[in-house]
């Protein structure tokens, strides 16, 4: 198969080195030559250029870019592509990209590979990042059955374990485990910080002294990339809003056990919380 991967940096590239790893030719794309130059280099493709041109070759097209860029990235691709090329994108948000690339292109399909680091750039690519991880594709009633069969063969190439949904359930899903933990991760930092008054410097730096496991695993996502938090706040605003919104009754809930002593309800609060953790992470 030749696929062409237009974004060559963590999540790319990983596709690169996995798709070449198993026998793809790979047409790598990127707005910097430096970029396309090193990608070859580190076998992600087996030729990269900052133009669309060889992409016409490609039956799978896939779409790397920040969201915010996807929709003008796929006008700029899609006359270079062959008509029976599969187009798709990475975007960890779905309904909007579907919404504007769908009517684009009769064989896009949205998809969604869960996995990456905070890390990114063409160096931050890694080979077998996908293995067992989730990969979400998100149909509509327009998409067209080969557009996901050839998907559906990406996924199997690279080991991942394949969802379907329809692209408002996954922004809702990823809003409650992965959107949403950045604002509240990046509001733990914002309150550690916190100094209303002179005398609280002594205690922000001691806390800084402190800091120790746990609030590095808590706080992680919340010192990412501030580009990557906002632009999910932008393109997953509903599903975003009703997330804080629960995260703010949950904590008015606690906030009112312990300030009335309700420990048997603050109690029984984390013992749910503590039950219902490994059907997430386990």
């Amino acid at each position: 198969m030749q696929v062409g991967i237009v974004g060559l940096g963590s999540i790319g590239g990983s596709l690169g080195y996995d798709l070449r790893e198993r026998q793809c030719r790979v047409i790598g794309v990127s707005r910097k030559q430096a970029t396309c130059n090193r990608a070859v280099e580190l076998g992600i493709a087996d030729k990269a250029s900052c133009n669309f041109d060889g992409l016409k070759s490609a039956e799978l097209v896939i779409l790397c870019t920040p969201i915010g860029k996807l929709e003008a990235i796929a006008r700029q691709v899609i006359p270079h592509l062959n008509p029976d090329a599969v187009l798709t994108d990475v975007g960890s948000v779905k309904g909007p990209i579907v919404d504007a690339i769908e009517p684009l292109w009769k064989n896009f399909v949205g998809g969604h590979p869960m996995a990456g680091t905070h890390q990114s750039g063409v160096e931050a690519a890694q080979q077998s990042l996908f293995v067992d991880r989730p990969y979400v594709i998100t149909p509509t009633a327009k998409t067209q059955p080969g557009a996901i069969a050839k998907l559906d063969q990406l996924i199997t190439l690279i080991q991942a374990r394949r969802y379907e949904c329809g692209p408002a359930i996954h922004d809702q899903a990823v809003a409650r485990i992965s959107h949403g933990p950045v604002i509240i991760s990046a509001a733990l930092v914002s309150t550690a910080i916190a100094q209303h008054n002179p005398e609280e410097a002594a205690v922000v730096k001691l806390a800084k002294q402190l800091a120790s496991s746990g609030f590095r695993d808590t706080s992680r996502v919340g010192g990412g990339n501030p580009e990557l938090g906002l632009m999910m706040a932008q393109y997953n605003k509903d599903a975003m809003v009703q997330c804080l919104q629960q995260y703010r009754r949950e904590l008015d809930g606690a906030i009112a056990a312990i300030e009335s002593d309700n420990w048997d309800a603050l109690n029984q609060w984390l013992i749910k919380t503590q039950t219902a953790r490994p059907d997430f992470v386990d």
